[in-house]
């Protein structure tokens, strides 16, 4: 289901649609999902446990798809998502979806908010690099249903919440070392990947899982402490783009689309030229924040449509989520990137 964004604070997130995976049916048959006097979070659950590994699914089939090898060859898989909470987890249901081998050894990453999609990249690099000739799935599925809720009269930032997410799900598949099979194309090389925390920031971004759902109260602080730390936190987690040769406008870059505040913060930090985070911008504008999925449509966007301007480049990824975490991820874009 598509929704645009009509109301005032809608039209001021920058977004001009969304898509969400359940439809009005799901709020007329589940009233309490809207009414903040009845408990929810059973039957949030219970409507997330197999749209999550079946949304993953989709994602993951495209990039397989992509990859050119049997999904048999799948060695590692993780699954990153804020939706939900189950044993055995989504990623169970994911490798079944998928026909991956008994033997895939599955991580679950729950919570990680707008930043898992980078640390779920970072914990692939790692086992990638660790372990010879794997291959590993990361999937991100993101549902807004966990969080959605009627608005307080005195909570305006319940509205900012249902403005800005949305739902989707993105995969990649990361390995190390040459290819045996010899179809495997790599679109990029990742540098270093590292994490770190903005100081005085944990409670910038906090939530918590609650009877009547996942309640996230971002601050207003964000933009503005993100603006003032972030290229501090850069120069700390990877080395400085003089050190590489270049400077921070010299390089690609994958933010997530947290929000365009969030986007203007480290444009204004980093003192990035106009369109440096196109990319970023065009995602929220046509998918809204989908939390970890959003940083893999941002890689996508960039290879589709600045391919030339990639050829071989080094680039950052970057991810910003609870605490504020600040994900860093070094690239460098193959050259002769494909053209599919």
């Amino acid at each position: 289901m598509c929704i645009r964004n009509k109301n005032t604070i809608g039209y001021n997130s920058g977004i001009k649609k969304r898509y969400f995976h359940h439809t009005a049916d799901t709020f007329r048959d589940n009233p309490e999902l809207i009414d903040l006097s009845l408990p929810s979070l059973d039957a949030r659950q219970a409507i997330l446990a197999p749209a999550v590994p079946e949304l993953a699914a989709a994602a993951a089939s495209k990039a397989i798809a992509e990859w050119g090898r049997p999904a048999s060859d799948i060695t590692h898989l993780v699954l990153a998502t804020y939706s939900g909470a189950h044993m055995p987890g989504a990623d169970l249901r994911l490798a079944s979806l998928l026909g991956l081998r008994p033997t895939t050894q599955r991580t679950m990453m729950y919570l990680g908010g707008c930043a898992s999609g980078s640390a779920a990249l970072r914990l692939a690099n790692d086992l990638a690099e660790n372990n010879p000739g794997a291959r590993v799935l990361v999937a991100c599925a993101e549902l807004s249903l966990v969080l959605f809720r009627a608005p307080r009269v005195d909570h305006t930032g319940t509205l900012v919440m249902q403005a800005l997410f949305g739902d989707g799900a993105g995969a990649v598949i990361v390995g190390a070392g040459e290819d045996g099979a010899g179809v495997e194309r790599k679109l990029f090389e990742i540098m270093s990947a590292s994490q770190t925390v903005i100081p005085g920031s944990e409670d910038a971004a906090a939530g918590y899982l609650g009877e009547g759902g996942l309640v996230f109260c971002p601050s207003p602080k964000m933009p503005s402490l993100v603006r003032q730390h972030l290229e501090e936190c850069l120069l700390d987690a990877a080395a400085s783009p003089r050190e590489l040769g270049h400077g921070w406008n010299d390089m690609f870059w994958a933010v997530h689309p947290g929000g365009p505040a969030i986007l203007d913060g480290v444009e204004g930090g980093l003192g990035l030229a106009p369109g440096k985070l196109a990319a970023s911008r065009r995602v929220l504008r046509e998918y809204g924040n989908m939390s970890g999925a959003s940083v893999i449509f941002v890689l996508d966007e960039l290879r589709r449509r600045h391919r030339e301007e990639l050829d071989g480049r080094l680039g950052v990824m970057l991810g910003l989520g609870p605490g504020i975490s600040v994900e860093t991820m070094v690239l460098r874009s193959a050259s002769g990137m494909e053209k599919k």
